[in-house]
């Protein structure tokens, strides 16, 4: 048997540590799941037991119930589960979410979960662990995607703004409760006054509960005087656009915030007046940086564009293999639209 095997298997239910007795970011209900992130296709309702980072445990507490059995750790600090050990490296994706290292007899391996290389305003950075076997996400492994830096998003975020201010129009924001919803508050943060929706509101309410530093908002809402809002800036799901509350907003000014609006053919403009290429996930030259600084032996690529990224890897030298797992954009898009739902009551 050899150590990888002996570390890690790919279950119907999961990624599983045979030695540790545990899964990651488990897909289906088990005994003992560690969680990279607090997003509704990685951390999921059931388990028995969770552990995760201390900023991703109030999270999960708030998204999966105060009653879940959950531990946490900092960032850097190992535990030892069943001989196993086991940590945590910031994996810059959104608040709390990390990479999972686990070590046995001197064998490691990582699985980053999702990540994000390029630092942000409100993330802890992304930090490269060196491992023999490396488990990487490729959402966005493809050379076409090439993210801007945070400091042009922001300018070119808060210019839509003045511009709609100066045609009378109210900016609207789409973007995931978590994650994307506070990236895009540290954005436009100065700019004027940010409302947001109430699933976001609770969800802020919480994050800052647990000692983490937000910029200000206000809490939007159905019953509020138009006037109070006019000409302001509301951030609100996805889950929103085409909804009676979105339509009941005058001169309402509305853009999708991700990393698929790269493409400028994507489906997803259609609908909405501007399109913002903010993702919270590594471009192709982060991936193939990230993967690299592991120096691993082993890859195996997950969800994405998994036979371009693979492929190329192998290509330049670096034993991959491609992994089907039940995480991905269109698993998150459904998951994170019935979590936001159930947030809202």
């Amino acid at each position: 048997m050899s150590k990888e095997s002996q570390l890690i298997k790919f279950t119907k239910k999961g990624i599983y540590c045979p030695q540790g007795k545990f899964y990651l970011d488990p897909w289906y209900p088990v005994d003992y799941a560690i969680i990279s992130h607090g997003h509704a296709d990685h951390a999921r309702w059931g388990m028995k037991r969770y552990l995760c980072t201390n900023d991703s445990k109030p999270i999960l507490k708030h998204r999966l119930g105060n009653d879940i059995k959950v531990d946490s750790l900092p960032y850097n600090e190992s535990i030892s589960i069943n001989g196993v050990k086991v940590s945590f490296y910031p994996a810059g994706h959104v608040i709390g979410s990390a990479q999972i290292r686990l070590e046995y007899k001197g064998y490691v391996v990582v699985f980053s979960g999702d990540y994000k290389t390029q630092p942000d305003f409100i993330t802890v950075p992304f930090e490269p662990v060196k491992c023999h076997t490396f488990i990487t996400e490729s959402t966005f492994g493809l050379p076409i995607y090439d993210w801007k830096s945070e400091k042009v998003l922001q300018n070119e975020l808060q210019s839509w703004v003045k511009t709609n201010q100066a045609n009378n129009r109210t900016s609207v924001f789409l973007g995931y409760s978590l994650g994307k919803a506070q990236r895009l508050m540290s954005l436009l943060d100065g700019c004027d006054e940010i409302f947001v929706h109430r699933t976001i509101h609770n969800l802020n309410e919480t994050i800052s509960a647990s000692g983490i530093s937000l910029p200000k908002t206000k809490l939007w809402s159905a019953d509020l005087d138009k006037k109070t809002f006019q000409n302001k800036i509301i951030i609100a799901p996805p889950a929103l656009l085409g909804s009676r509350m979105l339509k009941r907003i005058p001169n309402v000014a509305i853009a999708l915030c991700s990393g698929w609006m790269q493409i400028r053919g994507n489906r997803r403009w259609q609908a909405v007046d501007a399109g913002f290429v903010v993702s919270d996930h590594a471009d192709w030259n982060g991936l193939i940086s990230a993967v690299k600084a592991t120096e691993a032996e082993q890859v195996y690529v997950t969800h994405g564009s998994q036979a371009v990224f693979s492929k190329y890897l192998n290509e330049i030298g670096i034993a991959t293999k491609e992994l089907k797992t039940e995480y991905g954009d269109e698993v998150l898009e459904k998951a994170e639209s019935e979590t936001e739902k159930l947030e809202s009551k």
